[in-house]
């Protein structure tokens, strides 16, 4: 099998071979077509490749924490500006995630390749194994966001796709059955570079199990992910999201890119407006309050040596790999988000002024530092990361202690991903109760994964010490930025903002039903059967 980043032209042709190109996105009044037949090994081998194409997006990995508390999204025909605000409608929401096309290519391959004879039937098992975790990995999602979702795993007509949606419970109970049906059909290791293997099942299995509060799976899917012994924490946290550190063994799972075949273009979308870019999808001032000072203390304790006026100095060193702060040394010159205008002329990163600047006064560091290993900004290679080992040890430490309670399993586990950070280590006399203990994981979790599209589901999932969903707290009120100037004699890029106060960004408003997206309307148009989320 050549490298999977090569087929992913051939996609386009595949959907029209397959004679069912929307099979259950068409009109209304459109049929579906049956799927064509297939007949020998290398047909399930260029069908294999389309159940690839879109089986998670890269883009919306990199939008998602713009639904959080950690991120901001500021053109609003992008769509993910109304789910961080509590504003979406039916009418405006993101369509693209009730759309049946990767399930439908599963669904197809799944069904042809039964007949088929291999000349090994380890790699047919481990074909039918690789699709099993890509439709698992569909319904997770929409079963995240919609609260139950129509099971449609066959079909041959219209009539017969539109089926009322399954409940919440029963797309759990299908999704932990089709990965648990897919580990033992998946080879140990990829049989090519982006393929998956059986740590991406795992994977998927960890982060579900802890999405829906199941610890004792999470845990035994963390321990079998680590029992593999192919995967370790990378010695630079950044080199990761770099295109360097593609081959990194931290990364479980990854979108393979090739920029001369199938670039990306969405990091382009990420650089401030200075740097040509749209400033689409950016960072909060609420992530950087969330990183601990290098000593290990949180910026509100007593003896932390917070400065607000240098809010940016002393902290976690994965703030500055993490965020691009104003005042840090950047492209030969100084980032500067703060000031109207810098020597007489306007600031073409004047959040107030400038379309494409950042609202927020930050942009992402992730994927984007150092901006040289670009040719072309709008045509990258990145590969954006899915899955990666640090996820394991901080949900198997989770898990762990909500099960459990603290215990030294726990501590290594945080310790592994605080040591690599260069952070002290976990003070077990202050974290000794499982209480304190959830604040810290929470906390380094947040950290550790920001803009890496994890954050939204994790504040919907988590509760405070009352039973409310932590989201009920974080996004509500309004979204702040700090306000000052830049100190451009000052030699320390840590201190070299100035902050006098905040400026108001946007007014965000979460209500209970606001965990569930709106079914989109055009969806409901189609399916008679489906009933809209309440609230919406």
């Amino acid at each position: 099998m050549k490298k999977i980043v090569i087929y992913m032209l051939a996609v386009a042709a595949l959907a029209g071979a397959t004679s069912c190109e929307g099979f259950l996105d068409t009109a209304p009044h459109d049929a579906l077509s049956p799927s064509t037949t297939w007949k020998t090994e290398a047909d399930a081998q260029k069908f294999l490749i389309g159940c690839y194409d879109g089986w998670f997006s890269d883009e919306n990995l990199l939008y998602w924490d713009c639904a959080s508390d950690f991120g901001y999204n500021f053109h609003i025909h992008e769509g993910w500006r109304n789910i961080g605000n509590g504003g979406m409608t039916a009418s405006n929401a993101v369509a693209d995630f009730y759309r049946f096309t990767t399930i439908r290519r599963c669904n197809d391959f799944l069904t042809n390749i039964e007949p088929i004879q291999f000349a090994d039937e380890k790699v047919k098992n481990d074909m039918i194994g690789q699709v099993k975790t890509i439709r698992a990995y569909q319904y997770y999602e929409r079963n995240r966001l919609y609260g139950g979702f129509p099971i449609i795993d066959s079909y041959a007509t219209a009539d017969e796709a539109k089926v009322p949606r399954k409940s919440e419970e029963e797309v759990k109970k299908y999704v932990f059955d089709e990965i648990d049906a897919a580990i033992p059909l998946l080879s140990d290791k990829p049989a090519s570079s982006g393929t998956i293997a059986k740590g991406t099942a795992l994977a998927l299995k960890m982060r579900s199990a802890l999405y829906y509060g199941d610890y004792q799976r999470t845990i035994d899917a963390a321990k079998a992910i680590v029992a593999l012994g192919q995967y370790e924490l990378d010695e630079n946290y950044a080199h990761v999201f770099t295109v360097a550190g593609k081959g990194s063994k931290e990364i479980i799972a990854s979108y393979q890119r090739d920029k001369s075949l199938y670039s990306q273009w969405v990091i382009g979308a990420m650089y401030n407006n200075a740097d040509g870019g749209w400033s689409s999808m950016v960072p909060t001032q609420n992530l950087v309050d969330t990183y601990e000072m290098s000593n290990g203390l949180t910026k509100d304790e007593s003896g932390s040596g917070y400065d607000p006026k240098h809010p940016f100095a002393n902290r976690d060193p994965r703030m500055a790999m993490t965020v691009l702060y104003p005042g840090m040394d950047w492209q030969g010159g100084i980032i500067n988000t703060l000031d109207k205008t810098i020597g007489g002329n306007k600031n073409p990163n004047d959040p107030d002024d400038a379309n494409n600047a950042s609202k927020t006064a930050l942009t992402w560091a992730k994927y984007l530092a150092p901006k040289s290993q670009y040719d072309n900004m709008w045509s990258t290679d990145v590969s954006v990361i899915l899955f990666r080992y640090a996820e394991v040890l901080l949900s198997y430490a989770e898990a762990e202690n909500e099960l459990n309670g603290p215990s030294e399993t726990v501590y290594t586990l945080l310790n592994q991903v605080r040591n690599r950070a260069g952070m002290p280590e976990v003070n077990k006399a202050k974290y000794g109760t499982k209480e304190t203990l959830r604040e810290l994981i929470r906390r380094e979790r947040g950290v550790e994964l920001a803009g890496e599209g994890i954050r939204r589901a994790d504040i919907l999932r988590w509760k405070d010490a009352n039973g409310k969903m932590v989201a009920e707290t974080v996004l509500n009120g309004p979204l702040t930025r700090v306000a000052g100037t830049i100190n451009y004699q000052e030699p320390d890029p840590f201190k070299r903002a100035v902050v006098t106060g905040t400026s108001k960004v946007e007014d965000r408003e979460f209500k209970i039903h606001n965990k569930y997206l709106p079914i989109p309307q055009g969806a409901l148009d189609k399916n008679p059967e489906l009933k809209q989320n309440p609230g919406y």
